[in-house]
């Protein structure tokens, strides 16, 4: 089984070269006048220009304190995990007592202010992950198709916060597969037919109705009206004016323009709203 080379995050630093062996002649370049500046200092005596790390140890506690995680701190500095922990002390190799100037200056400039948040809402997520649904594809099949576990996506819909790189995934996820036809990729007609059936009875938009409002799918604020009708629309305002206004029946037909009568069948088919005042 071969493993797939990591993208590095960034190509500014030498840990693209050193740790995600990365060849580019650019980055290749960066590395070998290192090197030879290294290998020049050392033979001149000058070459531990190391200082004391506790700067750097005081400020990732605090990240972390803050809500970040140990890979997110690496990610943003283009470090390895490992380097972040062993300056806190749980590292594989002991505590990290002193560091190089420039990797001082690479983690204190991460701050909260400056990066966005770990956690972040999960509407758009959430109605991303609905929308392949509606479009009829299984969730666990697309578990199957990034390579998580059986019911990872299900997980992520019942949640109330999710970790940034989850919304970038499942953004991934959704751009990949909203235009392809699940039937046409391996999804059996049956399986796709029961995802379709959940998400009409749940009401969640299919791509189609988002293709025309991605500036509010991540909007918590926006209310889909989607596989409402205008009758069941009714009953919810008349339901509103009359339990907020105290008006009866015919004084919300007037507010509304319609008649009584279709506010009486509103109410006869959504009766969840049916509101018995004055008649």
């Amino acid at each position: 089984m071969t493993t797939a080379a990591r993208q590095a995050p960034h190509h500014r630093t030498l840990t693209c070269y050193t740790d995600y062996k990365c060849r580019r002649p650019e980055c290749v370049e960066r590395y070998l006048v290192w090197d030879h500046d290294r290998a020049s200092r050392q033979a001149a005596g000058t070459w531990d220009n190391l200082v004391d790390a506790a700067p750097v140890r005081q400020h990732i506690q605090h990240l972390v304190a803050q809500g970040y995680t140990v890979h997110r701190i690496a990610t943003l500095a283009g470090m390895l995990p490992h380097s972040i922990r062993d300056f806190i002390g749980n590292g594989v190799r002991g505590r990290r007592y002193r560091t190089t100037p420039s990797t001082v200056e690479t983690i204190l400039a991460i701050t909260p202010d400056s990066t966005t948040p770990t956690f972040i809402n999960p509407t758009g997520t959430h109605r991303r992950l609905q929308a392949l649904a509606a479009a009829g594809w299984p969730l666990s099949n697309l578990d199957r198709r990034v390579g998580y576990k059986a019911n990872h996506f299900r997980k992520i819909l019942t949640e109330q916060r999710i970790h940034v790189s989850t919304s970038i995934l499942v953004t991934d996820v959704y751009e990949t597969y909203q235009g392809r036809k699940p039937e046409r990729n391996g999804v059996a007609k049956h399986l796709a037919r029961q995802a379709r059936e959940r998400a009409a009875a749940n009401r969640w938009p299919a791509p189609a109705y988002w293709a025309d409002r991605m500036d509010v799918i991540d909007d918590p604020d926006f209310e889909p009206e989607y596989g409402v009708t205008k009758r069941e629309i009714v009953a919810q305002d008349a339901h509103w004016v009359m339990t907020t206004n105290g008006l009866d029946r015919a004084s919300a037909a007037a507010r509304l323009g319609v008649s009584k009568a279709y506010i009486d069948h509103a109410f006869r088919d959504h009766p969840q709203y049916a509101v018995e005042v004055a008649a």
